[in-house]
């Protein structure tokens, strides 16, 4: 550890979920990342890992204890749990953004500076995504069985959401750290299978309850990733996507259709109506 890199104050701070990946887990990659990018630090969280993740996660901190942070959790809770309370624990170290990568590497750690770039220079955008898009001159690999249901869940997902959101699943997000991003990680998440449409549907809500007329869709930028490639060991399989059906309409009456109610009853009171069956049904 050089002397610039232990005073650097560290402005991002990227969490990275771990089960199990003890195989998959490219030590190299992260250590010299973290010495090509001084101000930004990984906080690992191991979710209940019962492989030798734990003992190599350690190793890799103190090696690197300025830019490298651990969290153990005391069993499996799944990858939403893990990342919500990683994000919690980056916030409070008081960073300028937090977000959380794939420990496989999908995204390249390269993609964080570019990331990080977004929220420098559009101040006004509060979450922004890495999104798997195969244009020219970019390498996205990715198996055509994956890329047909995300295309679509990922469009079913836009719908419920009312944003144009083009791949909400990408394991590649930054955030601005403000008072309502801690309100966003404050509680579980419904869902422990596609976690990133809850995100999306709490910021869109947390932001329309504070200004009805805003654009949700303003505060939340997608940025084509220059290299992607699907990993092997991957535990998703295409029974997933029944769940994940499931969990979206349990995302889209809690936070759309709900939200949605609430604002009719509102209005009605802002007008003189009754709003007493519109609070019933958004009970």
């Amino acid at each position: 550890m050089d002397k610039k890199s232990a005073t650097t104050r560290r402005t991002t701070i990227v969490v990275l979920p771990c089960f199990n990946e003890a195989q998959r887990l490219d030590v190299r990659a992260f250590a010299e990342f973290i010495a090509d990018c001084p101000e930004i630090a990984l906080l690992f969280v191991d979710d209940g890992s019962t492989d030798n993740t734990p003992l190599m996660l350690e190793r890799l901190r103190q090696a690197h204890p300025q830019q490298i942070y651990t969290m153990r959790l005391g069993r499996n809770f799944g990858k939403a749990e893990a990342v919500r309370r990683g994000i919690q624990a980056a916030i409070r170290r008081a960073p300028d953004f937090v977000g959380y990568f794939d420990a496989d590497l999908a995204a390249p750690l390269g993609e964080i500076p570019r990331l990080v770039n977004v929220l420098r220079t559009r101040p006004t955008v509060q979450l922004t995504m890495g999104s798997r898009v195969a244009l020219l001159g970019r390498e996205i690999q990715r198996s055509g069985w994956r890329h047909l249901l995300g295309r679509v869940f990922a469009t079913t997902a836009s719908y419920i959401l009312g944003l144009p959101v083009y791949d909400s699943q990408c394991g590649a997000k930054l955030f601005r750290v403000t008072p309502e991003l801690a309100a966003i990680f404050a509680q579980p998440f419904l869902s422990r299978w596609i976690f990133d449409v809850e995100i999306l549907a709490r910021v869109t809500a947390n932001a329309r309850n504070s200004n009805p007329t805003v654009d949700a869709g303003n505060l939340i930028y997608e940025s084509p990733l220059d290299r992607w490639r699907d990993v092997g060991g991957s535990r998703l399989k295409p029974w997933d996507f029944v769940v994940a059906a499931r969990d979206l309409v349990t995302i889209y009456r809690r936070y759309i259709w709900r939200a949605a109610v609430q604002r009719q009853a509102a209005a009605r009171i802002a007008n003189g109506g009754e709003p007493e069956r519109e609070q019933r049904h958004a009970a």
